[in-house]
C-alpha cells in the first residue's frame, strides 16, 4: 500500500465509528464476493481471495462477539456468533463445491449487518 494510501486510511479510521468501518468492511467483503458471483469463470484466486477476507472479517466478529467486554447484550452477541458459524459453513461449502450461486447468502448477509450497522450510527 502507498504511503497516501496508509495515510487515508488512518484518516479514515480515526473519522469514522467503529460501526462504520464496520460497515466499510462488510460492503468490502460483499463487493468482492459479488464480483467473483458476477464475473464466474470457475473457482481459483480470486474466489478464494474474497473467501478468506469474508472468512477473515467473520472470525473478527466473532471473537468481539465472545469477548467478555464485549457491552453488547447476551443475545446480540450470540446473533453474531450463530450467523457467523453459518458464514464460516457457506464459506468451507463454497470451497468443498464451487457454485457462484451459494455466494448470494454471503453477500446479503453482509449487506444487510453493513445497512443495519448504518441505521443505527
Amino acid at each position: 500500500m502507498s504511503n497516501a494510501a496508509q495515510a487515508y486510511a488512518r484518516t479514515s479510521q480515526t473519522t469514522s465509528s467503529p460501526r462504520e468501518i464496520e460497515a466499510q468492511a462488510l460492503l468490502k467483503a460483499a463487493r468482492q464476493l459479488q464480483e467473483v458471483q458476477t464475473n464466474w469463470t470457475g473457482p481459483g484466486k480470486h474466489m478464494d481471495d474474497a473467501l478468506l477476507f469474508n472468512r477473515r472479517l467473520w472470525s473478527i466478529f466473532m471473537s468481539a462477539a465472545s469477548a467478555a467486554e464485549n457491552p453488547q447484550p447476551l443475545e446480540v452477541r450470540q446473533n453474531i456468533a450463530n450467523i457467523g458459524v453459518f458464514v464460516m459453513k457457506q464459506t468451507v461449502e463454497m470451497q468443498l463445491n464451487p457454485d457462484p450461486a451459494k455466494l448470494k447468502s454471503l453477500i446479503d448477509i453482509n449487506c444487510n449487518l453493513a445497512a443495519g450497522l448504518a441505521g443505527r450510527g
